[in-house]
């Protein structure tokens, strides 16, 4: 069945399309949320890969540094889970839960795309030598930053967005209600 562009395609379609998108963000975000939980429980592989302060401190974490990344792993966590809720509207969710549920989605969503999207922009623009790295700058961390880190925070958010816009309740949608209070 072929459907006009200026409409919406068939409901099944989108939630389908919501389904599979909400899934990859779920994955890469959970991805990244285990690169991180491997850090935080002393891993060091690919850590010359961050550069910097984190790389250094990632050798010997202090106490403060590990909160912060354990903190990083859940927040990972719960933004991979939010698409899914969003897309699965499960019935113990009460409309208003899940609006802060939407709302938190689309937070997340908007930051990965910011964050991910400059960050990965200015790191191809050194990586051409557009914008010039300092003397001092770890070249190895800046391309696995411009090709693989950043990206991947792009990515997810661009895939968490899909599914939150293919979800979007429409004029014609029924009102959600609340679940049922025990």
């Amino acid at each position: 069945m072929l459907w006009v562009m200026d409409e919406a395609p068939p409901r099944s379609t989108a939630r389908q399309s919501a389904w599979i998108a909400a899934c990859a963000a779920a994955a890469l975000g959970a991805l990244y949320a285990a690169v991180s939980a491997y850090w935080g429980a002393g891993g060091t592989a690919l850590l010359d890969t961050i550069g910097g302060t984190l790389e250094r401190e990632g050798r010997n974490p202090t106490a403060g540094l590990l909160a912060i990344v354990w903190t990083t792993v859940a927040l990972k966590l719960i933004a991979s889970a939010t698409g899914l809720l969003v897309v699965a509207q499960p019935p113990w969710l009460t409309s208003r839960q899940y609006q802060v549920v939407r709302g938190a989605a689309w937070l997340a969503a908007v930051v990965l795309v910011l964050y991910g999207g400059v960050l990965t922009s200015i790191g191809l623009l050194v990586q051409v030598d557009i914008v010039h790295a300092s003397a001092h700058a770890d070249h190895k961390a800046l391309q696995w930053h411009a090709f693989l880190w950043d990206p991947w925070f792009l990515v997810w958010g661009l895939l968490l967005a899909t599914a939150l816009t293919l979800t979007r309740r429409r004029s014609t949608d029924p009102v959600r209600r609340p679940a049922e209070s025990s």
